[in-house]
């Protein structure tokens, strides 16, 4: 397969690049994210020069919690034990209609982009994703966001499943398990994917 990626049948998805997840008051997130910002505004610069669809995937949660998964698990996302037999509290990060689950700024949409409101893991889960891609040709996406281990990843497989080729931003996307991260782009991303920089990418698309 070639490298080049051809834009008539490419798209651009942002997972979750949200205020609630992105521009948290802590130092730790703050520096996590500093550099995946910048990979993904080259990443979106290059896509808009070479007239890429761009679309985000974007929690849409009520507040209640009442769209949200209650299921029993042995930890919860940072691996910390729950109560056997127990599910585990869940206090949504971000809520429909928030400030928190807007789009960062740095990646602003604009009119023509898709949102794409979700509400598990998986970008295509019962939203209209895979609807879009088909009714524009789409048969590449390249995935960029967080968190590496769990929307990213999921998003991943339900895409290879329906036969999209991938890309995924490697450098744009993050997690706070870096191990996970690292796991997940050496030894499962390039069973199902071509995983490449942004500054690769963009060589790619011939828009560099």
């Amino acid at each position: 397969m070639s490298e080049r990626l051809e834009p008539s049948s490419t798209a651009l998805l942002f997972f979750d690049m949200l205020n609630g997840h992105v521009k948290k008051d802590d130092a730790a997130t703050k520096a996590r994210y500093a550099p995946v910002i910048a990979a993904a505004v080259r990443l979106l610069e290059a896509a808009r020069r070479s007239g890429l669809v761009v679309m985000y995937a974007a929690a849409h949660h009520r507040p209640d919690n009442a769209t949200s998964a209650h299921l029993v698990t042995d930890t919860d996302n940072r691996l910390r034990p729950v109560p056997a037999g127990h599910p585990r509290e869940l206090k949504p990060v971000v809520a429909a209609g928030t400030w928190e689950a807007q789009v960062i700024d740095e990646l602003k949409p604009q009119p023509r982009d898709y949102m794409i409101p979700k509400f598990r893991w998986s970008a295509f889960h019962q939203t209209y994703l895979d609807l879009a891609l088909r009714s524009r040709d789409i048969d590449t996406l390249v995935i960029s966001g967080g968190s590496t281990d769990v929307g990213v990843a999921s998003t991943a497989y339900a895409a290879r499943d329906l036969d999209y080729n991938l890309v995924v931003a490697s450098d744009a996307c993050t997690s706070p398990e870096e191990d996970n991260h690292a796991q997940f782009m050496q030894r499962v991303f390039p069973r199902m994917a071509r995983v490449r920089t942004v500054d690769q990418i963009v060589r790619m698309l011939g828009s560099g």
